[in-house]
């Protein structure tokens, strides 16, 4: 069986470093990038099991992402510290599966592993 592949779009580079690990030890198989553009790209190039996007990116939002996702059939979760932030500026994030920020190990793969198990 193929291990799953997760797009991981994060713009803390020692988090998302943090996450990739924490995901390849679990063997789920991860492509990592930081800005909204860079997993656009991924996305439209690759074929992907789940996106994990940030809310807030520097040229965009992790929602953008996840709703291009949803379009190509990839579940995805978005993980922010922003919240109460994002709601105020009209991201209505009830659509999307979130992750409030800091994410445990425990809890990132007890997520990220129910999501995959769920059917899209």
């Amino acid at each position: 069986m193929d291990m799953p592949r997760i797009l991981l779009v994060e713009d803390d580079p020692e988090l998302r470093l943090l996450l990739e690990h924490v995901l390849l030890d679990a063997e789920y198989e991860v492509d990592g990038c930081e800005t909204f553009e860079a997993g656009r790209r991924l996305l439209d190039r690759d074929d992907y099991d789940l996106l994990l996007a940030d809310g807030r990116l520097s040229d965009g939002t992790g929602m953008m992402l996840a709703d291009r996702a949803r379009e190509r059939g990839v579940p995805a979760i978005i993980m922010t510290g922003y919240a109460f932030v994002l709601n105020e500026r009209g991201s209505d994030l009830r659509r999307y599966e979130v992750l409030l920020k800091p994410i445990s190990p425990e809890e990132l793969l007890a997520v990220v592993g129910a999501r995959l198990a769920t059917p899209s």
